[in-house]
């Protein structure tokens, strides 16, 4: 009699160990497998699978462990495809990158002539703006490598103020028209800059430094409305080249509450560093309100500058130019000033993240955050660019713990000139990522957007190959100071993450930290050199939600 009881209880085995082993799995949100992880945890470990719940990851393994443990709604079949934590660009400058997409796009251009015909360009197509606006020339491209004058734009646009600004942000030539529009004369005071002129003292239009704020504070402000439309076109070409986090170096109270407002709505994706302008309003609210640490903002920081660019020779340097043996570039404040700053910031919670690229500025900034800091070695205030350290000076980051913030793409960009304006001994020391890395233990990697392109896998083929979109210079640009690609990886995502107190939270794959991720087509780790700048985006996701990317 017992008999068919055993019978249906065998067949009945397999579907009660089956609902058994369904009910013991793990409920997730998302799960992605079948995939060449690179976690960038601290074994820098690879996996196949992971499981994503409440915007964390919950689970990191191969397909089988992955999927045993967890159900989800969602299960993504990655198809072979490589995933890596989201990028964190360390250093860029997303709003004015924004507000500045329908401006002349000068990047590259080969001579005046060109420039002046993409300014006529963008005349015809926006013909009611009330400003000629534009980006991105470099005359150490051109072929005879002079600074412009303003005659030919004052002959083709009497009538309209035009603003053009070099491609490091440090200088900018505008017209007639707009220098009557600010008041600038030849007359007209200045500190920490150039309005330059002739040899008979009339103005060229060529403005250095602190002098371009006398002009760009004439430019009106885009209406709301506009200001949101450019933010959020910005974010998909952010979110379209892998980007999740930025940090954005140098914003007013205005600004970061706009950005905040688009997050707080669900619109602005991005994960956002603010760092802040050390102006007297901005210093009175937020020292006295205490730094923002939300999940998608942090307000922790402070961006000063502590001089200009080597490319328009406002980089401040011990010794004269190799170019120009007069001229040692200059501070865009005072010692005593820096000093007075450091010292209010030190009294806070904020960082001090100074930009630096002289080595004279580097030398000068280190010692007073050194003074400053008083032995606290986990601030983790930054250099930003650190770009030209004299030999003495470079162990000062890891004796001070200081932060090295830098950006590849400038090496391969300046590399064709740099050794003019330097010298070739004072070049040794320039652009020295892996002597950086060595002296504090990471780099933080940021591109400097729109000073360079927006992508960052631009900047991680720049940091291990040391060369150019053309695969220029054979053999690379002093590969004394190449990056190796495990490191140049951690450098824009957890060490990206580590530079703002951020690496407890997001910048690798592992559980408990924030579910942002982006799945490439390439092995950034083993794929020939040639190969990185053409990496190609299939998706991207923020806490576990895909925000760029097909079906």
């Amino acid at each position: 009699m017992l008999q068919p009881f055993r019978s249906l209880a065998l067949l009945l085995l397999p579907a009660l160990l089956t609902c058994c082993q369904s009910t013991s799995r793990q409920t997730a949100d998302l799960v992605v497998y079948n995939a060449t992880v690179y976690t960038v945890d601290s074994a820098f470990s690879k996996a196949q699978a992971f499981a994503v719940k409440d915007g964390k990851f919950v689970g990191v393994g191969s397909a089988d462990d992955i999927r045993g443990r967890f159900q989800a709604a969602q299960e993504v079949d990655a198809q072979g495809q490589f995933i890596y934590p989201g990028f964190y660009d360390a250093h860029c400058h997303f709003y004015r990158y924004a507000l500045g997409l329908r401006a002349a796009d000068l990047t590259g251009t080969g001579s005046w002539k060109e420039v002046v015909q993409k300014l006529q360009q963008q005349r015809q197509q926006y013909p009611q703006a009330a400003w000629l606006t534009g980006r991105g020339w470099d005359q150490n491209d051109w072929p005879n490598k002079q600074f412009p004058t303003k005659d030919t734009l004052d002959a083709l646009f009497p009538n309209t103020p035009v603003f053009i600004i070099r491609v490091d942000g440090h200088a900018a030539l505008v017209n007639q028209k707009a220098l009557d529009l600010a008041g600038v004369t030849a007359r007209t005071p200045i500190s920490g800059g150039t309005i330059t002129k002739d040899a008979s003292g009339k103005l060229t239009g060529l403005l250095v430094d602190n002098a371009v704020d006398l002009v760009s504070a004439k430019i009106p402000d885009p209406t709301p409305a506009e200001a949101t439309a450019l933010l959020l076109e910005a974010q998909q070409l952010c979110l379209a080249v892998g980007l999740t986090s930025l940090a954005d170096a140098g914003l007013d109270k205005a600004n970061i509450d706009q950005l905040a407002a688009l997050q707080q709505q669900g619109k602005l994706k991005l994960r956002l560093y603010a760092m802040l302008n050390p102006t007297a309003a901005n210093k009175n609210f937020y020292f006295k309100n205490g730094p923002i640490l939300d999940e998608r903002l942090t307000v922790s920081s402070f961006k000063v500058y502590a001089d200009g660019a080597l490319g328009s020779r406002g980089a401040c340097l011990v010794e004269p130019y190799a170019d120009r043996p007069k001229e040692t570039g200059f501070l865009l404040s005072t010692e005593k000033e820096y000093r007075a700053l450091a010292q209010e910031i030190a009294a806070s919670k904020f960082q001090m993240n100074t930009h630096a690229i002289g080595d004279s500025a580097n030398r000068i900034i280190l010692n007073i955050y050194g003074e400053a800091l008083k032995g606290q070695k986990d601030r983790r205030w930054r250099i930003e660019h650190a770009q030209v350290i004299t030999p003495a000076d470079m162990p000062k980051f890891g004796q001070f713990g200081i932060v090295p913030s830098v950006q590849p793409t400038h090496a391969t960009s300046d590399m064709y000139w740099a050794g003019e304006r330097l010298g070739a001994q004072r070049l040794k020391t320039a652009y020295a990522y892996e002597e950086l890395r060595k002296q504090y233990g990471q780099v933080a990697i940021g591109s400097d957007f729109p000073v360079e392109d927006i992508n960052p896998l631009f900047g991680f083929h720049s940091a291990v190959a040391r060369q150019d979109a053309k695969n220029y210079p054979e053999g690379g640009f002093q590969m004394e100071n190449v990056l190796s690609r495990p490191d140049a990886l951690r450098g824009m995502t957890t060490w990206a993450a580590h530079a703002a107190f951020q690496e407890k939270q997001k910048g690798s794959i592992r559980p408990g930290m924030a579910a942002d991720f982006v799945m490439l087509n390439t092995d950034l780790l083993e794929a020939p050199k040639e190969q990185l700048r053409g990496a190609k985006v299939q998706q991207t996701w923020i806490a576990g939600e895909k925000v760029f990317g097909g079906k």
